[in-house]
C-alpha cells in the first residue's frame, strides 16, 4: 500500500510540481523562542523540550554543513537530488529581518536547494518577514510558512502555555495568503482536555480561513517538561496508537483533496521519549493510517481501476479561502 494513493503528500506534491523527488532537510540555526526568553513567557509550552524535534539538537552546525549531511542522508535513502531547507528547530522567524535574510540566504546559495520552508509562530510573523519571504518566492523559490497552532481552542493553548490564541493564528494566516504565500499549519493530535470533537473543531475553524497544508503530530510526553510531571502524576492520559491512527483518517476524509499533508505523525528520540511508545514506531503508524485508509476505500467502492488516486476528501461544505 502506497499512503500518496489516498492523500496529497507533500512528496507527491513536489513530485508532480517539479518532476523529480525534493525533499526538506531540517536546519537548526540557533534560535529561541518568545515564550522561552521571557518576552512573552518563560520556560516554554509545557510539552516542548525541542531537542525531541529536531535531529541537531541545540548546537547546530553551520548551515551548509547541516545542509550535507542532510542531503548525503536522503540520496541514500531515497536518491532525491533536490532539497527545501526546512528551519525547524524553535522560532525561525524570531529575530531581526535582516539576520533573517542571512540565515536564509546561506541555505539557498546551495545549488540543489529549491526553496524554504519556515516553522514559526503565528504570534512572530510582522509584515517585513512576510515581505521577506514574497520576496524569495518571487524569485522563483519554493517558499512554504509553517505555523504552529496546535489547537484552535483557546482553552487548551493556555493549558499547555502557548503564549498566544487563535486570533494571532487567524491574523497571520490571512496576511500571508494576502501575500500569495504557501501556508501550512501544525496541528497536535492529543492534547490535554482534547478529543476527537476537539480535533475537528480545530480542523474545520483552519480550513475556514483557508490554508495550503496541513501537518498532524501526536502529543509527546518527553524528559524535563512540565507535561511529563502531568504524566507522571496521573494527571494526562496520551493518546493510544487506535485513537490517533482513527482521529488522523477522520480529519483527512474531512481535508479538501487540494490541500498538500506535509506529515500525518511524528517521532521522538528514544533517549528523551516517556510516552506513548507506539510514537517511536513512524512506519508502524504510517502503515496503519494507509491500511485504514484503503479500508475506507474499499468500502465504498472505489478501487475498481487500481491505477486511479481514490478521492477520500470532502471539500463542499469546507472550501478554501481563494488567495
Amino acid at each position: 500500500m502506497n499512503l500518496a494513493q489516498y492523500v496529497n503528500t507533500f512528496g507527491q506534491a513536489m513530485l508532480m510540481r517539479y518532476g523529480e523527488r525534493v525533499h526538506k532537510v531540517a536546519i537548526d540555526a540557533g534560535f529561541t523562542c518568545p515564550n522561552r526568553d521571557g518576552s512573552i513567557g518563560r520556560g516554554g509550552c509545557t510539552f516542548c523540550n525541542n531537542v525531541s524535534f529536531s535531529p541537531n539538537g541545540r548546537k547546530p552546525a553551520l548551515i551548509a554543513d547541516q545542509i550535507e549531511s542532510g542531503r548525503q542522508v536522503i540520496r541514500k535513502r531515497t536518491g532525491a537530488k533536490k532539497y527545501i531547507a526546512y528551519f525547524q528547530a524553535y522560532t525561525n522567524t524570531y529575530a531581526d529581518v535582516r539576520e533573517l535574510a542571512r540565515l536564509y540566504d546561506e541555505a539557498l546559495k546551495q545549488p540543489d536547494v529549491i526553496g524554504l520552508d519556515i516553522g514559526t509562530r503565528p504570534d512572530c510573523v510582522p509584515d517585513e518577514v512576510l515581505d521577506l519571504l514574497v520576496d524569495y518566492q518571487q524569485r522563483g523559490f519554493e517558499v512554504w510558512l509553517e505555523l504552529g497552532l496546535q489547537s484552535a481552542h483557546d482553552e487548551t493553548l493556555a493549558h499547555v502555555n502557548r503564549g498566544h490564541g487563535f486570533a494571532e493564528y487567524e491574523q497571520a494566516v490571512l496576511k500571508a495568503r494576502g501575500r500569495g504565500i504557501n501556508v501550512c499549519t501544525h496541528l497536535i493530535l492529543g492534547l490535554p482536555g482534547e478529543s476527537t470533537e476537539h480535533h475537528i473543531s480545530s480542523l474545520e475553524r483552519v480550513l475556514e480561513l483557508g490554508i495550503d497544508g496541513l501537518k498532524f503530530h501526536p502529543l509527546h510526553v518527553v524528559r524535563g517538561t512540565r507535561l511529563a510531571n502531568e504524566w507522571r502524576q496521573g494527571e494526562y492520559l496520551p493518546l493510544s496508537m487506535a485513537g490517533y491512527v482513527s482521529d488522523v483518517v477522520e480529519l483527512i476524509r474531512r481535508t479538501p483533496e487540494e490541500i498538500v499533508f506535509h506529515r500525518l505523525t511524528g517521532t521522538a528520540s528514544p533517549d528523551v521519549l516517556l510516552a506513548p511508545q507506539w510514537c517511536s514506531k513512524k512506519w508502524q503508524v504510517l502503515n496503519a493510517i494507509t491500511a485504514a485508509l484503503a479500508g475506507q476505500v474499499k468500502r465504498a467502492g472505489l478501487l475498481e481501476d487500481t491505477n486511479a488516486r481514490p478521492i477520500l476528501h470532502t471539500s463542499s461544505s469546507m472550501a478554501c479561502v481563494p488567495v
